[in-house]
């Protein structure tokens, strides 16, 4: 788990994506256990109060839940939900823009699938 102290992102986020990340790739299955919030904190090297504020933020969205005293486990159905946001999240920061711009350059419909498919203009 890689977190950027560099970027503009904050690091809780950062932590919230990539536990989905791995979600997504299957490192956490549904129904297993995340690492906890201590150890998520000495192998990155962040504050505990950040680990926690991170996995706070995928309970609070349904990713994960807690077992009292036992710790924190990936929900069922978490992939399909991540699945699901990161999808909508793609369409509205990537697509609508690919298609602004390329109304703007009048770049026609079969010229824009044909650059996507790797063709150039």
């Amino acid at each position: 788990m890689k977190l950027d102290f560099t970027t503009d992102l904050p690091i809780y986020i950062q932590l919230a994506e990539a536990i989905e990340d791995d979600i997504l790739k299957g490192i956490f299955v549904e129904n297993t256990q995340v690492p906890s919030t201590t150890e998520i904190s000495v192998t990155t090297k962040i504050n505990p109060a950040t680990a926690r504020k991170g996995m706070s933020l995928l309970v609070d969205e349904g990713i994960l839940y807690k077992k009292r005293g036992v710790g924190m486990f990936v929900t069922e159905g978490a992939r399909a939900q991540i699945k699901s946001k990161r999808k909508s999240q793609f369409y509205d920061s990537f697509v609508l823009t690919l298609l602004d711009e390329a109304a703007k350059l009048d770049i026609s419909e079969d010229d824009l699938i044909g650059m996507i498919r790797g063709g150039k203009p």
